[in-house]
């Protein structure tokens, strides 16, 4: 018995001959055999299956209507094929032909297919789908079995036999064939116009539940759905769980981050974080992981689907500390998943050198005129199913790989933001801000991106040691000589890359400086523009801009140097290759050429690519390390810190007992709380002795700089205790602590209050009515639901002081902490605080109280005295009030003027800046998202930023350079078509030479300069003048294309500088310019991001993308055109793949574009909560709120996350897609080729040019569409820039050239009928205020808060300009004076003393006009030179924002800094609150000696401030209430002053 294979089977079916059993090809058109079995019976059996997925869709009993008609025709048309394919197999059983068998079986499986899809669509129209033209599957399976019906027909019309009325059997057949047509037009039809009304649509999609097994049901809220979760396995491959989204995007409804997909189950933030804790232990105890379902575990509840986290869900915080290496964790964590990918990414790398291999039996073919049709056929079906198989791969792993490094960034940014939280006040201080914010940026970015380049690492290597052993297959040892140029440039790229890297250091660091700067001028800008120094500050930051930009220029020159290198690398590699090939005497075939050369491109990836892949991972090794560094920092550890035995005495609260506590080095970022002394001598609280009974009040005096608020972070265990004992009695319960500074959350006023409690409306009215806030709420336009901007932008220095007190009076704890909550309010705001709030609200509680206020001091049951870090007495008030420098008796209880409202315009009623009056909380002031496309102005500012004779002919440039590309490979096919007509009569070198050559394309741009060499000695036919002219002509091409290449690469590099320079310049210009009012109502963070990420997008993201997609469309038009010309078939498949191209696109660019958008909407809130956390950090751990604010971490990360992850699967949607595109064009070139080479109807060179041109469309197609939305995005950053550089409301700056260089010379000031309101809508401010100050008078200010205190010296400084009325200064109207001449010529004193890191002599005098001596006088004026001296004189540095002085010491500051303007006219905003009353009078003597014969204009919260003023100036609600000497005001009864200092009498 013989062997019956499948070649035996497949001729029986087919009756075929057994030597060809599967023809392709027979007679001239396609084999019945082929017709039938792979174009009848594979889509057949694919519809039956994929139609049998749709029948367990849920269906729904809640329709009264019949379906739609198009529903209804594709039943009937479905069933009306089954019954044709029914006769037709009745036909052929009749009719009894040899191949009668492989008809049944096709007929058969028609059937089958039919029947299936007809209980598909009648399942369908009765579920989701039923409103909608149901899954686009279905079409594309009926489409499939096209071929077959139309092949069968142009089958049965060349034989004639069909047609004739004497055979009426196959007559029947032609009849049934043709008939078939009719049902697959109407299919068609009905789908293309289902006849679908969208009544009732939305009324059933909420009544029906349940998805289809394919979910693709009508649109559902997206914002309620999960991700991937559930899906099949089609809808996983295709992603066509994203297509709601998708839809979603198109109809421009994805506006907001709860508009997106829920993350799939296992990448949930809190089951990734639990994940990773749990192997963090692990790997602490050195135990496993437990396996199982706890690897995983399942969120607690569904409230994340909500958004709500219930906090019992949270377990312990987990200890981030101790020798656990970090890279050791993730690998517990992330390892296996990640390894598993490696195996994936081995196959898609094997499946990848299939393509060149088939590539060259493809030539082999093709050159060969006897060669069996089926051979080309299977090497075109062959290239179909490497190149589909690798696409699929390939994009499973990038999916894979991108969800693996989500995973870790969640846990990354969580356990960053968990350590943060837990560390001790000492070690954070060796950290600034600024380096924690990065850590969780900059870094956990880099180590996320190790995810990515780690597989690369090995498979580069890998890929080219598999490329050089097939090259050795191909040429023998000849490879060695091109290798051998290859790795000499290897060093030279090297020498390039760490050039590049270094200067890259160097711009960041410069970056830093600069971004370091703007955030500082930006918290400052107030004292900038009242001391008019922006031209200095504009200097400064230019300066650094310049270093930024040097650096900037040398990376770009660099960058073109490299691009230009790597272009020449294999063209050096082929032309070496071949010459040592043909020297060592072999004969060279065009298989052999064409081949090397796909090899030689694949060689040349991993090359270029290599040194950049290195360079990510070592940078992820450095992050990594920071990272592990700070993992490393001890926490804090209360249970050592505070003594375990509680005293015998049960009525202790706090007992100090020989206490010595340090700060641990000069910068802690809880400078939040601090008013310490300085820097270099860094104060040290020593031999602490301090026992508090509960429910007692103590008072804690002592002069600025003494230690005060160190104490307090002394008990709330922010120190490091370093001998002593410290216990506080229930420490557990935390302490409710109102800083010295106070910190507010950007949030609503009630939410800052309620601090995450609940709310209990009795006790919340009780508090705020006890913290004076009733009449604040009541002029904020939402009452307490009003947004307050960051750190409390919108507040005044009072109302933030008092919102503060409020939150922490709310906390309803045991001991309270209040670090001189009174400074910043006006005397009868004290006195109703103090009474109110901490004698009645607070009665029973432990208070620690340190104040300045003297006058409250007797209200006390203990007085602790401090100075020089250590407390000097302890007593009642009678014994410690002596020792403090005594205040004129009369002044015990100075009940005076109200609150000191910040220079801030917040004193007026209903300031809070573009507030929207909503309802919504959450919308107040977020940061609008630009929608759509971008507008033509986008491209247009870009283009004219680079400059348009520049820009112009950097395309030119471009053009010229593919022009000359496409020209020199037009001349080898040419060179290549000329040989073979020449030397027809030659071997098989010059035919292989025609076809192979241009394959090079391909793999490298100028590859073909090799060819000449060999063709020099392979054919020795042609004279050698011939191949000298073709020679010769193809080198001028390629030198040409040589030098377009490098003019393009340095125009672009310089354009790009040019760009950047001139973008920064216009937006730091306009910035600096802007209103106050902007200011107020723009969050900083806001304009930041403009400097920072915007200028970095623009520096460096938006040209690197940018470069890549201007090659793109270049190369792709000059591809087009070539292929156009030489292969015209090609244009039949291209134009449907076009419209399918152009369709994917527009639909995946709106969603990809919103994403992206959104995700970095959702990025700015994960940030900002960091940084506010670390700003306010003593605060929440005082008060035990550190799981509420991990769990506001996970949330807002939860959200960023979303978007992220969508960002990517919506890459990869399109990914897929365009990588069938590509399959399709090679498969559709493949068999273009193979019938060409049957009619021999064409010019080989040039089917091989545009074969191997169309080889790499799918990688230039999906370059154009991925780098032209990211080339959108990164213009985004320019939409942004261009929106401040030009939009922004800027202050007037004429100057008045007549202005006599004296002005002011006497300090005259007037008031005429001044009428002012911040903004329209809102109340005036300042309403018809008339009065005049004589020169060199001293007026004091008083009123109480909102009485338009500040805003009269806003007025005067033009920070606001006026409604109506004029105010002259020396009979002048400032309104006709230039901004600049004006507050030049003024001094002030700001309520917020602010300073600017930097030395004392630059916070003193910016511009360097006044020499040192002079400096040090004034400081020695002001009581500053001891703390200087210590700290080293006037080179110190001050910190960040000055914090290596107490907030008193930098009150005193500023006044130094009035006191060098030489101004007629001083005016003062309660400059000395946070001073002791000692200090103080000595300040009030220095300023009557200093300014005798000038104005000086007092905004006072002490009465002996202003009791020896001249004249006295009482503020009510925007008018002038009274206005005369002290003396006079106390002798009249009805006067508001007499009420004032009569109540201190009392």
């Amino acid at each position: 018995m013989r062997f019956f294979g499948p070649a035996e089977l497949v001729a029986g079916l087919c009756h075929t001959d057994e030597q060809n059993p599967f023809p392709v090809w027979q007679d001239g058109h396609i084999s019945p055999c082929f017709n039938q079995l792979v174009l009848g019976a594979l889509p057949h059996a694919g519809m039956a299956i994929f139609s049998a997925c749709y029948l367990g869709t849920t269906r729904c009993s809640l329709f009264q209507t019949a379906p739609p008609c198009g529903w209804r025709l594709r039943l009937v048309s479905a069933l009306l094929a089954a019954l044709l394919f029914t006769a037709d197999v009745v036909v052929v059983s009749l009719l009894q032909q040899a191949d009668m068998y492989l008809d049944v079986f096709a007929d058969g499986c028609a059937i089958l297919a039919w029947l299936v899809h007809f209980s598909a669509i009648a399942v369908l129209q009765s579920t989701a789908f039923r409103r909608t033209r149901g899954p686009p599957l279905l079409l594309l399976l009926v489409l499939l079995s096209v071929p077959n019906v139309v092949i069968t027909l142009m089958i049965y019309c060349d034989s004639q036999e069909y047609l004739h009325l004497t055979q009426p059997l196959k007559l029947a057949r032609f009849v049934l064939a043709s008939t078939r047509t009719v049902p697959l037009l109407v299919y068609l039809l009905a789908f293309t116009f289902p006849c679908i009304s969208d009544a009732g649509y939305t009324l059933y999609i909420n009544a029906v539940d349940g998805s289809p097994l394919i979910p693709e049901s009508a649109e559902p809220d997206t914002g309620e759905m999960v991700a991937e979760d559930g899906s099949s396995c089609v809808s996983r491959l295709f992603y066509l769980w994203m297509n709601p989204l998708f839809r979603r995007g198109q109809r421009g409804e994805l506006d907001r981050p709860a508009d997106v997909y829920h993350l799939p189950q296992k990448l949930r933030t809190n089951v990734v974080c639990r994940y990773f804790n749990q192997c963090w232990e692990a790997c602490r105890r050195g135990a496993a992981v437990s396996d199982g379902q706890d690897q995983w575990p399942r969120p607690v509840s569904r409230n994340l689907l909500g958004g709500t986290w219930s906090s019992h869900n949270q377990e312990e915080p987990l200890e981030l500390q101790g020798d656990v290496g970090l890279l050791r964790v993730l690998h517990k964590a992330f390892g296996l998943r990640f390894y598993i990918l490696g195996v994936l990414k081995v196959l898609v790398n094997l499946s990848s050198f299939a393509g060149p291999l088939l590539l060259s039996a493809l030539v082999n073919f093709m050159e060969d005129a006897g060669a069996p049709v089926s051979t080309g056929v299977y090497c075109a079906l062959g290239l179909f199913a490497t190149s589909l198989l690798t696409s699929v791969l390939q994009n499973i792993f990038n999916y894979e790989v991108s969800k693996v490094a989500l995973a870790a960034r969640a846990a990354l940014v969580s356990s960053i933001y968990s350590k943060a939280l837990q560390v001790s006040g000492s070690s954070l201080a060796s950290c600034t801000l600024g380096e924690l914010v990065n850590l969780m940026t900059a870094d956990s970015d880099r180590v996320v991106n190790f995810f990515r380049s780690f597989h690369e690492l090995w498979s580069m290597p890998f890929q080219f040691c598999i490329t050089l052993y097939l090259l050795y297959l191909q040429v023998g040892v000849a490879f060695l000589g091109g290798l051998g140029v290859a790795l000499l440039l290897l060093p030279f790229n090297r020498f390039l890359a760490i050039r590049i890297l270094s200067n890259s250091k160097g711009m960041l660091r410069c970056k830093d400086d600069r971004v370091k700067l703007m955030t500082e001028i930006l918290f400052g800008i107030r004292v900038i523009k009242f001391y008019n120094w922006e031209p200095h500050f504009t200097q400064k930051v230019n300066d650094s801009r310049k270093q930024e930009l040097s650096h900037l220029k040398a990376i770009k020159y660099l960058d073109a140097m490299c691009v230009y290198t790597w272009a020449a690398l294999p063209v050096v590699i082929s032309i070496l290759t071949f010459v040592t090939y043909v020297l060592l005497g072999h004969q060279l075939t065009a298989a052999k050429v064409f081949t090397t050369l796909a090899l030689v491109g694949m060689l040349v990836v991993p090359l270029n690519a290599f040194p950049w892949v290195l360079n990510g991972i070592l940078e992820a090794k450095v992050s990594l390390d920071r990272i592990q560094r700070f993992f490393k920092l001890t926490n804090q550890d209360l249970q050592a810190y505070y003594a375990l035995v509680s005293p015998e005495d049960s009525q202790t609260s706090v007992l100090l007992n020989q206490g010595t506590f340090s700060w641990q080095g000069p910068d802690s970022p809880t400078d939040g709380e601090t008013g310490r002394g300085a820097a270099n001598g860094s104060l040290q609280l020593h031999s602490l002795n301090l026992h508090i009974t509960k429910g007692s009040l103590v008072v804690v005096v002592g002069k600025v700089g003494c230690g005060k608020s160190s104490l307090l972070a002394a008990v709330t265990g922010e120190l490091s205790r370093l001998s002593g004992v410290v216990y506080v009695a229930d420490r557990a319960a935390g302490f409710g602590l109102a800083a010295q500074e106070p910190w507010i959350q950007h949030a609503s006023v009630r939410d800052n209050i309620l601090f995450g409690k609940a709310h209990d409306p009795a006790f919340y009215q009780a508090v705020i009515e006890a913290c004076a806030l009733s009449d604040d709420l009541n002029v904020l336009p939402n009452g307490d639901k009003t947004e307050v901007g960051e750190n409390g932008v919108t507040l005044s220095g009072g109302q933030k002081a008092r919102l503060a007190l409020a939150r922490a009076v709310y906390m309803d704890k045991d001991i309270y902490l209040l670090d001189d909550p009174l400074a910043a309010v006006d005397t009868d705001v004290a006195e109703h605080l103090m009474k109110k709030c901490i004698m009645e609200l607070l009665k029973g509680k432990t208070r620690i109280l340190c104040t300045h206020r003297l006058e409250f001091v007797y209200k006390a049951d203990l007085v602790v005295l401090m100075d020089n870090g250590t407390i000097v007495r302890t007593g009642t008030a009678a014994e410690i009030l002596p020792l403090v420098e005594a205040v004129p008796k009369k002044l015990k209880n100075d009940h005076n003027m109200k609150e000191k409202d910040g220079v801030e315009h917040e004193d007026v009623p209903g300031s809070p800046p573009d507030l929207c009056v909503d309802d919504d909380p959450d919308q107040l002031g977020a940061e609008q998202k630009q929608a759509g496309g971008l507008s033509w102005r986008v491209y247009r500012t870009y283009w004219a930023a680079v400059g348009g004779v520049l820009a112009a002919s950097i395309l030119m440039s471009l053009l010229l350079m593919q022009a000359s590309r496409n020209l020199s490979d037009w001349w080898l096919s040419h060179w290549i078509s000329e040989l073979k007509n020449n030397s027809s009569s030659r071997t098989n070198g010059s035919t292989s030479a025609a076809f192979s050559s241009p394959h090079l394309l391909l793999f490298s741009p100028g590859g073909l300069m090799s060819f000449p060499s060999s063709s020099v000695q392979t054919f020795p036919s042609n004279t050698s003048s011939d191949v000298q002219f073709y020679l010769n002509v193809y080198t001028c091409i390629a030198v040409a294309n040589t030098v377009f290449t490098a003019l393009r690469a340095f125009l672009f590099a310089h354009g790009v500088v040019c760009a950047s320079t001139f973008i920064h310049r216009r937006l730091l210009d306009r910035v600096l310019k802007a209103t106050m009012t902007f200011f107020d109502t723009t969050p900083m963070g806001r304009v930041l991001n403009r400097f920072s990420s915007d200028v970095y997008s623009v520096d460096d993201k938006l040209p690197f993308v940018l470069n890549i997609l201007l090659a793109t469309v270049f190369n792709l038009l000059g591809m087009l055109v070539i292929i156009s010309y030489s292969l015209p078939w090609v244009l039949v498949p291209l134009l449907p793949l076009a419209l399918f191209y152009f369709r994917t696109q527009r639909f995946y660019r709106h969603t990809s574009r919103e994403l992206k958008r959104l995700y970095s909407l959702t990025l700015s809130p994960v940030y900002s909560h960091f940084s506010e956390t670390l700003t306010g950090l003593g605060t929440i751990r005082a008060s035990g709120s550190s799981a509420r604010f991990v769990e506001e971490n996970a949330r807002r990360l939860e959200q960023n996350q979303r978007c992220l992850f969508l960002s990517n699967a919506a890459a990869q949607w399109l990914d897929i897609r365009l990588q069938l595109i590509g399959v399709s064009v090679v498969t559709g070139l493949g068999v273009i080729a193979v019938v060409q080479h049957q009619f021999d109807s064409v010019d080989p060179g040039l089917v091989g040019l545009s074969l191997s041109y169309s080889l790499s469309i799918t990688m230039l197609l999906s370059g154009l569409i991925s780098n032209f939305t990211e080339t959108e995005m990164q213009l985004v950053s320019v939409e942004r820039t261009e929106e401040y550089s030009t939009n922004l409301p800027i202050e007037p700056q004429q100057l008045n050239a007549q202005l006599p260089s004296a002005w002011p010379d006497q300090g005259r000031l007037e008031f005429r009928g001044v009428v002012l309101a911040y903004r329209d809508g809102l109340p005036n401010a300042l309403d018809g205020v008339s009065l005049v100050v004589r020169p060199g008078e001293k007026v004091g200010i008083v009123g109480r808060t909102g009485s338009g205190k500040s805003t009269l010296f806003l007025a005067l400084f033009r920070m606001v300009e006026l409604d109506q009325g004029e105010i002259l200064l020396d009979g002048l109207d400032v309104s006709t004076v230039g901004l600049a001449q004006l507050r030049s010529r003024l001094a002030i004193i700001p309520q917020d003393p602010f300073l600017f890191s930097g030395t004392i002599r630059e916070n003193l005098d910016p511009c360097g006009r006044n020499p040192d001596q002079q400096l040090l006088d004034v400081l020695d004026q002001c009581h500053l030179s001891s703390a200087v001296n210590r700290m080293g004189g006037l080179d110190a540095e001050v910190g960040e924002r000055g914090k290596c002085f107490s907030v008193g010491q930098r009150q005193l500051l500023c006044l130094a800094r009035a006191l060098l303007t030489q101004a007629k006219l001083l005016c003062i905003d309660e400059a000395t609150a946070s001073v002791d009353q000692k200090t103080d009078k000595l300040l009030q003597q220095t300023i009557r000696e200093k300014f005798h014969d000038k104005t000086v204009l007092t905004i006072a919260h002490r009465i002996n401030t202003i009791m020896d003023c001249d004249r006295v100036l009482v503020m009510h609600a925007g008018k002038v209430a009274e206005f005369d000497t002290p003396a006079a005001l106390c002798q009249t009864d009805q006067s508001i002053f007499h009420r004032l200092v009569g109540l201190r009498g009392e």
